[in-house]
């Protein structure tokens, strides 16, 4: 930190200092656009008046600006800097008050301050101003307009607020307001702030469930709003071409069910960024920014923890490095990238951003002692900074040892690369560091290990540039070639994430993949596993091992069933059904192939060993089921392709409820061959559907060879007089319906099962037919 002022250049800067001591008091510090200027916003308590003063840079001389107000009267709203159109880069300054009163400032050299004239901003006498802020050449408010009754309905008075906007003019015949113009009524209450473009609307208190769950974005140009939750993004937009159309109500018609499952807004603090973003800071510390267009993207994680209530963070962007103050630290991050590009611990016990003029490369903070300037630019006579690529590598390495550590203490990028306990992610960082500055010869000036672990990582480098230039392309072509871009580069991600550890991230990552590119994601899966068919019409696979077990991967329960997230196998069976479903049994018996040949069948550390495969496949087609027609055949296959006895079972039961009979003794006779114990199951399952109906007399001459030889003409007769249909009517001896069993349907598998030779002759044919007694053995001599 550079200190560049000690107040002493500022008029009544011993006074300045004085106010800024006082630590106990709240207080708001807000520069000129020229920065000439500081006003400092003082809410202090009694018996002290809160007040407003204003402070000139360079001890400019003329009348100060200082105003003071004591409850009940109105409370100070705003302070806002609005551009003069009269001269080129002046302005003047609003002083708005609780009840709508304005007051236009404008300083003089040589006069100093000057009321231009006192302004009415409300149209009703009882409206009283929550938020104020300025938008272009307009003001932007919301109102209270208290009910008229006494006692009125407690949901009617949570929409007793009005969004309103005026112009105020500034010209040499003096200061003018323009009409009133209704942006919004019957509202909640909303904190009002201002982009270049848009006005953000963030609800100013979690008192009404529904309203507290999004934000609202107006565009005056167009007219529009747009509804967002951070949770999920972008909603719904609507363009109100009339008063009739503003009603809060009327907005939200359409989308009350939606928002009803939203959770509640988490905003501990929030701000507008120069490139007219939404910054918001979470109470878990969490940054991140809403775009114009509803689309929220997360930054940054704020070290500590939870954020206390009390706990003021201050936020400021500086083109496109984020500075936040939080307990004393300085963050400066990357808006775009997410990284964390410097951390520094202040002195100060309270400090204020100011605006910095016409330099990105430098922050401006005042504290008690003075202004300082904090530059964040790259110095000439030092050498390059490390490439992003490099900062990865320590990041990703702080992450991986982290998650190995018995240690509880946070493990930082700087104590990797001071402590010296962990030599790889130095070694790959300096590799990287030669290669990416010197493209032409990457190995002069590295160790000979280094030089022959870069001519190993050499490919693996190609292929990163490779992927940083197409994501270029994707960022700079026109419309048409998006796609065909998108697809490549989906591709290259899927098989990097399928060659690295399958952690929580990277799966979340690929849930999002696939969610947002399903077709591309689905060519790239293909790719990765080499899924193409044979000769003979088969699904053959050739993916290596590896890439089998991130496929069959399974996280555990907590790690997916909070935020949703399906795993890999899961994915690509949904890619299956939306883009090949004749191909998803023949998968899924190939994975069953791979488990089978890698894994022992009762193994609880394979796949199987938890949740089997066919029973995954089945849970994804029962969530697409769930939004359209059953899909019967393809259940068919995949619990006939498993060659499970339960899921052949199922599987019987299934063509037994559908009535398909061909099908239902192909099955059985199919599956009979796989077990005795299989083959009894469906001869019992069919003997009792024989017992019941007629459906399966065409087929009898193929189901009775099935017959397990362990039962017996008793057995058989015992289970058909327990299935036979109970009829409320006396059995008479020759039934006219002809539905009825009789002796002669079941004699051929009676004579079959009497004249076939008992399991116990069988055991002890061996012995009738030997010699008897043995012959005598050998003697010894």
């Amino acid at each position: 930190l550079r200190q560049v002022s000690d107040l002493s250049d500022f008029s009544r800067g011993h006074w300045l200092r004085e106010l800024l001591c006082r630590g106990e008091e709240p207080r708001h510090v807000q520069s000129s656009p020229d920065g000439q200027h500081l006003l400092l916003l003082q809410k202090s308590r009694p018996p002290i008046l809160p007040r407003v003063v204003a402070f000139q840079r360079h001890s400019i001389a003329g009348a100060d600006l200082e105003r003071s107000w004591q409850p009940p009267q109105p409370a100070l709203v705003g302070l806002l800097f609005l551009q003069s159109p009269v001269v080129l880069g002046s302005w003047v300054l609003a002083v708005v008050w609780e009840h709508g009163r304005t007051e236009v400032w404008h300083f003089v050299v040589a006069m100093g301050w000057q009321l231009l004239q006192t302004l009415e901003l409300c149209q009703g006498a009882r409206a009283r101003v929550v938020s104020v802020c300025s938008q272009g050449a307009s003001l932007v408010w919301c109102e209270e307009r208290p009910p008229l009754g006494a006692h009125s309905d407690t949901s009617k008075c949570a929409f007793r607020f009005c969004v309103c906007a005026r112009a105020l003019e500034v010209g040499e015949q003096g200061v003018r307001l323009g009409t009133v113009r209704i942006v919004l009524h019957n509202s909640p209450e909303y904190q009002v702030l201002a982009s270049p473009q848009h006005v953000f609307l963030v609800p100013a208190s979690a008192g009404f469930a529904t309203t507290s769950k999004f934000l609202l974005i107006w565009n005056p140009e167009k007219a529009e709003f747009t509804i967002t939750a951070p949770s999920t993004g972008f909603i719904h937009s609507k363009v109100l071409r009339s008063s009739s159309e503003s009603d809060f109500r009327k907005l939200l018609l359409g989308s009350v069910g939606l928002i009803s499952c939203f959770a509640p807004l988490d905003i501990h603090t929030s701000t507008v960024s120069n490139s007219g973003g939404l910054l918001l800071v979470s109470r878990k510390g969490s940054v991140s920014i809403v775009e114009p267009d509803g689309t929220q993207r997360h930054i940054f994680d704020l070290e500590g923890g939870p954020l206390a209530q009390g706990s003021p963070v201050q936020m400021k962007t500086f083109g496109s490095i984020l500075a936040c103050v939080l307990a004393g630290i300085l963050y400066l991050v990357d808006q775009n990238s997410g990284r964390l590009i410097e951390k520094e611990v202040l002195s100060m016990k309270e400090v204020h951003f100011l605006e910095s003029q016409g330099d990105d490369n430098s922050i401006q903070l005042l504290s008690q002692t003075g202004i300082y300037s904090f530059s964040f630019s790259k110095p000439e006579d030092s050498s390059r900074p490390e490439p992003c690529l490099v900062e990865m590598v320590f990041e990703e390495a702080c992450r991986y040892y982290q998650r190995r550590s018995l240690s509880s203490s946070k493990l930082t990028v700087e104590k990797l690369k001071k402590g010296g306990t962990f030599q790889a992610p130095v070694v790959l960082a300096a590799i990287l560091q030669h290669s990416l500055h010197q493209k032409q010869k990457p190995a002069r000036g590295l160790q000979d290990t280094y030089a022959k672990l870069l001519s190993t990582m050499n490919l693996e480098l190609q292929s990163y540039m490779s992927l940083e230039l197409l994501k270029a392309c994707v960022v700079c072509a026109p419309e048409s070639e998006v796609e065909s871009y998108c697809k490549e580069l989906v591709e290259q991600e899927v098989s990097r994430i399928l060659q690295s550890d399958m952690d929580k991230d990277n799966l979340a990552y690929l849930n999002s993949v696939f969610a947002s590119f399903p077709k591309a994601a689905w060519k790239a899966t293909r790719s990765c596993l080499q899924l193409q068919q044979n000769g003979d019409g088969l699904l053959v696979a050739r993916a290596t091992p590896e890439v089998w077990k991130k496929v069959l991967c399974q996280p555990q329960l907590e790690e997916v069933g909070q935020n949703g997230m399906a795993p890999l196998f899961e994915l690509i069976c949904a890619s299956f059904l939306r883009f090949k479903p004749k191909w998803l049994p023949s998968f899924v018996e190939l994975t069953q192939q791979y488990v089978s040949s890698s894994w022992s069948y009762s193994s609880k550390e394979g796949p199987e060993g938890r949740v089997p495969l066919y029973k995954r496949a089945l849970g994804v087609l029962a969530r697409k089921n769930k939004y359209g027609e059953a899909d019967d055949e393809m259940e068919l296959e995949l619990l006939l392709c498993s060659k499970r006895p339960k899921a052949v079972l199922q599987a019987l039961h299934l063509l037994i409820r559908l009535k398909q009979w061909q099908r239902v003794v192909e099955v059985a006779e199919k599956f009979s061959k796989l077990s005795p114990l299989l083959n009894k199951e469906i001869f019992i399952t069919l003997l009792a559907e024989f017992a019941q109906h007629r459906e399966l007399d065409p087929y009898l001459d193929r189901l009775w060879p099935l017959c397990p030889a362990e039962l017996t003409a008793s057995d058989i007769l015992t289970m058909v007089l327990q299935h036979l249909p109970h009829s409320e009517e006396d059995p008479v001896p020759f039934s006219s319906e002809g539905n009825q069993l009789t002796v002669g349907l079941l004699k051929p598998l009676l004579q079959r099962v009497v004249l076939r030779p008992s399991v116990q002759d069988e055991m002890y044919s061996d012995a009738l037919q030997s010699t008897f007694p043995p012959p005598t053995p050998p003697r010894e001599h």
